[in-house]
């Protein structure tokens, strides 16, 4: 039987009216074990997240060349005692193969989604990682946005969103105000807050919905430092792992775990309304859950405060 759910809080995303768990689970490395993905492991991993109180489930076609959105519909129609609160957000775009931000191409993208994931209502529908030199392309009459308000008309997609990994390429597109979410990676956490440059104010002015990806930095938030370790597409610098080290020091001084400080630093900023860390196993789910329902005393945020700016924004390799 699985252990009860921990009280998660919830935020509205932006001006759809939507409220998410502040934990989400991204659903990019789902049951990969040593680069080698365990079906079994990821189907437990995603029920693990909603038992645990989380609401939001991120995935696209990219995602593990799409078995992602496959094993996600599964766990969906196994458990409908799950999938009545879940919502699922997918994308448009970026393929396993390539990239494609043609009308056409969206349109079979979501029909894929349709197939894969068994659901053919859309809460939350993003342009996934469009660079900012094809932006007139994508927003044009024959572009990937008017297939998705096509589809918007006909009640298949909710709401509309901008989702691209590198947050320089990603600004264009959320200061154009045509969106009403936006995914946002590599640009927000205890080490980066290159989003309060251009995507927080615009987001802010819109009236958008945030969901903040790579809240944890590849995994250097969610355990600290270790000697040894090493994280997918980031090399830290000394200098980051020993400033690290420092805010492991306030985190232990207030009783709070460096998990629940990064995951909860996001969500307090107004416009970002949940996190989507990346889940492996059931285990790293539950963690993230019940971070994010930690209490967290204010005295902390104030010690923490003069520690938080930028140390290493964006990939790292």
């Amino acid at each position: 039987m699985a252990s009860p759910a921990p009280d998660l809080p919830r935020k509205t995303l932006g001006r759809t009216g939507i409220a998410v768990s502040t934990v989400g689970v991204g659903c990019a490395w789902l049951g990969l074990k040593n680069d080698i993905l365990d079906e079994d492991l990821a189907l437990r991993t995603v029920w693990a997240a909603l038992e645990s109180g989380v609401t939001l489930i991120d995935t696209a076609p990219l995602y593990l060349a799409s078995v992602s959105e496959r094993i996600v519909g599964r766990a969906l129609r196994e458990r409908p005692d799950l999938a009545r609160n879940a919502i699922v957000e997918t994308k448009v775009g970026h393929w396993p193969t390539g990239f494609d931000y043609s009308y056409d191409m969206a349109m079979r993208c979501i029909q894929g989604s349709v197939e894969r994931l068994g659901i053919d209502h859309f809460p939350l529908l993003y342009i996934h990682d469009a660079p900012k030199d094809l932006l007139e392309r994508v927003m044009a009459p024959g572009g990937a946005l008017a297939a998705l308000r096509k589809l918007q008309s006909e009640g298949v997609v909710d709401h509309v969103g901008i989702a691209v990994n590198d947050p320089q390429q990603n600004a264009p597109y959320v200061e154009t105000g045509e969106f009403e979410i936006a995914v946002v990676p590599e640009a927000y956490s205890l080490l980066n807050q290159v989003a309060l440059e251009r995507i927080f104010p615009a987001a802010e002015r819109f009236g958008m919905g945030v969901v903040v990806a790579v809240p944890l930095e590849k995994g250097l938030l969610a355990t600290g430092v270790r000697s040894g370790e090493t994280y997918p597409g980031r090399r830290f610098s000394a200098d980051c792992l020993a400033h690290v080290g420092k805010i492991e020091d306030v985190c232990a001084r207030h009783g709070v775990s460096l998990l629940a400080a990064a995951l909860q630093f996001c969500t307090r900023h107004p416009v970002v309304a949940t996190v989507i860390p990346g889940a492996r196993t059931p285990e790293e789910a539950r963690a993230n859950a019940l971070a994010g329902a930690e209490s967290i005393p204010d005295a902390f945020w104030a010690d923490l405060r003069p520690l938080i700016r930028t140390w290493e924004a964006g990939v790292h390799r």
